[in-house]
């Protein structure tokens, strides 16, 4: 199928005027066809351009997905794509302090795929990069057979990615889980946790945790817990490491981007994979759906669930959160709504 941008621009402003949409000068910087997964990607200049070709509800760009009857249509702004080049550039320029180890494989290996995502910013592949798709499950073969590398896992999909990536990479790791019970960690995240791991053949570790002071004082409405709740698992997987002499450790955060990505503290490298690499939610979703992580519905804990029940005003702080990830460009606006929207049923 040929693909002619300044086709692909009148038809959107047809289609805006077939829906009744308000007139918009519509402005596409690059168009870029996928014949193999019959997927466009339209790049404009900004975000107020994306969101002319996107319309309101996405109605526009739904319609065109019919019109031209591809399966897929991503619409990116060349603005968020230079932040996120930046972004990578300054965690290369960091990772490159750390190569100079005992054992640089595993992060030779990161670099490598850094390099490879910053040629290809906007619509990486991670399943093509790793051989996932004729090879489901692929190994890596630069493991070696010492722990040396422990991977915070908690059963969602941030972290479910980070384990996922650090394995086919040879990092070799052990999958460590902070367990305070089920109110903080319930069965349908266990189940994703450990058939993750049966499934990678990564070993895996419970550490039980006492998080009766924390969820009694969220009950009385003194805090929000998830700030106290991940201060704690924090200081629970670095005494972890410390006592088993692990000199990496790999999270699954998406907002401490750039130089804050991987840092080093008391002889411990902390590695957070997916800011790293500028991945999006969607991204990580792709890649953790496909290992059979199962999806979970709404935003935190069943504790967080409770607690914005008793006390609807903490929402504000979970939607902080969710306004925070978007900010970064790790959430798309219609995923961060859903998730907001989840915060505000307890609103009457």
């Amino acid at each position: 199928m040929e693909i002619i941008k300044e086709e692909i621009q009148k038809k959107i402003e047809d289609l805006r005027k077939e829906i009744g949409h308000e007139e918009a000068e519509v402005n596409i910087k690059e168009i870029i066809y996928i014949p193999a997964e019959e997927k466009l990607i339209i790049i404009t200049p900004d975000r107020p351009d994306k969101s002319a070709v996107i319309g309101k509800g996405g109605w526009v760009v739904g319609r065109l997905k019919e019109s031209l009857g591809v399966k897929n249509i991503h619409v990116a702004a060349y603005v968020d794509i230079m932040v996120k080049e930046y972004r990578m550039k300054l965690a290369l320029k960091k990772l490159n302090n750390f190569l100079s180890l005992d054992n640089p494989l595993p992060l030779s290996n990161l670099k490598k795929l850094l390099l490879k995502k910053m040629e290809n910013p906007h619509d990486f592949n991670f399943m093509d990069y790793f051989n996932l798709t004729d090879h489901p499950y692929n190994d890596s073969s630069d493991i070696k057979n010492d722990q040396h590398t422990l991977v915070a896992l908690s059963g969602g999909v941030d972290s479910s990615f980070s384990l996922i990536i650090a394995h086919l990479l040879g990092f070799n790791p052990l999958a460590l889980t902070v367990d305070p019970g089920t109110i903080v960690l319930p069965n349908h995240f266990k189940n994703n946790i450990e058939s993750l791991c049966h499934l990678l053949k990564v070993p895996q570790v419970y550490v039980p945790a006492d998080f009766t002071g924390i969820i009694n004082d969220s009950f009385q409405g003194r805090f929000h817990p998830c700030g106290p709740c991940s201060k704690k698992v924090h200081e629970k997987i670095f005494d972890y490491a410390h006592k088993n002499n692990f000199k990496i450790v790999i999270f699954g955060d998406l907002l401490s981007t750039g130089c804050q990505s991987i840092l080093s503290s008391e002889g411990i490298i902390r590695i957070n994979l997916p800011a790293l690499l500028g991945v999006s939610k969607q991204e990580l979703k792709k890649v953790s759906y496909h290992f059979g992580v199962k999806k979970v519905a709404g935003f935190g804990c069943p504790l967080l669930g409770e607690v914005e029940k008793k006390f609807p005003h903490m929402s504000r702080y979970s939607i902080q959160r969710v306004l925070r990830e978007t900010r970064s460009g790790a959430l798309e606006p219609g995923e961060a709504l859903e998730l907001i929207w989840s915060s505000c049923k307890h609103f009457k």
